[in-house]
């Protein structure tokens, strides 16, 4: 924690009684500064997890997020073929989000943000490499999880042949677009992915709608998103519509670009710096 000491909106009115004081701590939102340090605090735990705990996590949420692609399936084959029915099959998108997020999964789009905080607030090289370790060990687990659940999507014969055609029209577009619009595409989802990560400390008891809400937006937004887009890009690769070459090159690689910058950039960087000011450390604080 910083050496500042932060006063609280009602410590800042002392003509309050104490009563007053407490309503008024009851009614406030909170500051970006708690924010900043509850989700430092998080980033900080994430960043002492052991490699096996964090491989493990790594490929639960990758397995996760292939309920995105099964829940929109679903929906596609059995609503009619109307204007609005992209809309709703969209919600289906969120539901890998929802049991990944409130899950305490680890998804590496989240881990733009949170690990990020820790090494803006340290900025020394230890800090930088446990941040690089944790990143390539959730990717790598993230990657896998969604290839293994995109093969059973596609060979194990769990649903008909109606599910499996609408899987195959949903996967299409994660590989649809030229590089450097996927890449764009790719920092909107990072963003927005990151922004939610931010907001759920403050989301009290609905985080669900937070996380939905967002989500939805990636999903209508036909955003790049590298675990819930993998799914459908080795979907098409078992399916014999796409190589890996084409997978690394068309999907992986400017998708994980967009993300990277949506999420440290535009996000970590710019949240910090609203923050810094109150969570820095005091220039003596090492003294």
């Amino acid at each position: 924690m910083s050496g500042k000491t932060r006063l609280s909106p009602a410590a800042k009115l002392p003509e309050l009684s104490l009563r007053e004081e407490k309503a008024v701590e009851a009614q406030s939102r909170p500051s970006a500064a708690l924010i900043h340090e509850t989700i430092r605090a998080e980033g900080e735990s994430e960043l002492d997890r052991t490699t096996g705990a964090l491989l493990l996590s790594g490929l639960a949420a990758g397995l996760t997020m292939g309920l995105s692609l099964v829940a929109q399936g679903l929906l596609h084959a059995r609503l009619p073929d109307a204007p609005w029915r992209e809309l709703v099959v969209a919600f289906g998108y969120t539901i890998g989000f929802l049991i990944v997020i409130l899950g305490r999964q680890q998804l590496f789009t989240e881990n733009t943000l949170t690990p990020v905080l820790s090494l803006l607030y340290h900025r020394d090289a230890r800090t930088l490499s446990r941040v690089l370790r944790l990143w390539a060990l959730v990717l790598v687990a993230n990657l896998a999880g969604t290839w293994f659940i995109a093969i059973v999507l596609a060979h194990g014969g769990v649903f008909g042949p109606d599910i499996a055609a609408a899987f195959d029209t949903l996967s299409r577009p994660a590989v649809a677009a030229p590089f450097w619009t996927t890449v764009l595409k790719a920092v909107f989802a990072g963003w927005l992915i990151a922004t939610m990560a931010w907001l759920l400390p403050g989301s009290g008891s609905s985080p669900w709608f937070v996380i939905v809400a967002l989500t939805y937006v990636v999903a209508v937004g036909q955003f790049a998103h590298v675990v819930a887009g993998s799914v459908d890009a080795f979907y098409l690769f078992e399916t014999g519509e796409l190589t890996l070459s084409g997978y690394a090159t068309r999907f992986l690689l400017p998708t994980l670009i967009g993300n990277v910058i949506g999420g440290v950039a535009l996000v970590a960087a710019l949240n910090y710096g609203q923050a810094a000011p109150e969570v820095e450390p005091a220039p003596d604080a090492g003294a």
